[in-house]
């Protein structure tokens, strides 16, 4: 069967060079949303409690839960309707009318809209957003937003800052008005950390670095991150293909003298998706795919009996024209993890 390996000195690497750069290991909030990435929720999170980080970052509320005892504070995005929860979880507020659907007693961070204009409330609603979550016996422990561009060269990164530095402005004064406590304020994903000189910020939430990736450009002081996963596949069968003879879904691939190919156990429904068949593919020790990759199975000219299909991923996503975080998070949850 096919099998994805989870290199813990490289996590272990690149969690480091992200704490150094954030101050401390207590300012980092791991994204573990959509299954860590590919990478496995449950052994990432493991992972990062071994390494010393306590706060985390999941989509739902069922990724919350599968890692509740594994960290001290949980960040959850995308819920609107909390009837359970845990004085761990931390809900992010989207938008006015959320509010009626939280439950009395538990712990919010307000998301801004800076200027990305998907999620987040304007900086002209915090003052009734405050009162109305106040009224519900609900404590705001997060203030946040998030960069639309923050890995490309430009001024949109600095006047989203600008912006967010008013709200921080907004949310200190209503809070000495209201007589309550200073809420955390964050803004850095893993560009916008590796961006910052100074980072002073009460934490970063941060996601594709922590799995050895970054799509910033190259104009930018990036880091040596390592990645953290790599995908393995086991061979079907063997046979000699002739020269003039194609192999696979339309004949796509045709042999230009005698060869011998294998059939491998991984396809497109493992989610390595089909490649574009104008730019070669080739895997660290140098097999070809050749042809359409199938829904479960693809095709290199090995004869190895197990053989690494990657284990970077930046090659394979400017061949599919798409990025890192794509190629990762469409592995297969039924792919087994292990950590090594």
């Amino acid at each position: 069967m096919a099998k994805i390996l989870i290199n813990k000195d490289n996590l272990f690497h690149n969690l480091k060079i992200i704490s150094n750069h954030a101050g401390s290991k207590e300012k980092v909030a791991i994204v573990l949303k959509d299954n860590a990435y590919g990478h496995g929720l449950k052994e990432i999170a493991s992972l990062a409690k071994e390494f010393g980080i306590t706060k985390a970052v999941v989509r739902t509320l069922d990724e919350a839960l599968e890692i509740e005892n594994l960290f001290d504070e949980i960040l959850i995005l995308a819920e609107n309707n909390m009837h359970t929860y845990s004085h761990t979880f931390h809900i992010a507020l989207n938008s006015l009318e959320q509010i009626d659907t939280l439950a009395n007693n538990c712990n919010v961070h307000i998301k801004v809209d800076t200027g990305m204009h998907r999620n987040g409330l304007a900086p002209n609603e915090l003052e009734e957003a405050i009162v109305r979550l106040l009224k519900k016996d609900i404590k705001i422990t997060g203030i946040f937003t998030h960069h639309r561009s923050a890995d490309e060269v430009g001024t949109t990164f600095y006047w989203q800052n600008c912006v967010f530095e008013e709200v921080k402005k907004i949310v200190k004064s209503l809070c000495e008005q209201l007589k309550i406590s200073l809420p955390v304020f964050h803004s850095c994903n893993s560009s916008a950390l590796f961006r910052t000189k100074n980072f002073n910020e009460d934490m970063t939430r941060v996601g594709i670095a922590t799995y050895g990736y970054l799509e910033s450009d190259e104009v930018f002081d990036n880091p040596n991150l390592k990645p953290v996963l790599s995908l393995w596949a086991n061979k079907i069968s063997s046979r000699k293909l002739l020269k003039g003879q194609s192999l696979g879904y339309g004949g796509t691939f045709t042999a230009k003298e005698d060869m011998i190919v294998s059939t491998y156990d991984v396809g497109y429904g493992d989610g390595f998706l089909r490649l574009n068949e104008n730019q070669k593919y080739l895997t660290p020790k140098g097999y070809e795919v050749l042809g359409r990759v199938s829904m479960d199975n693809l095709s290199l000219n090995s004869l190895d009996d197990e053989v690494c299909i990657f284990d970077d991923v930046r090659n394979l996503s400017k061949i599919q024209n798409t990025i890192t975080y794509e190629i990762t998070t469409t592995l297969s949850k039924s792919i087994k993890r292990t950590i090594v």
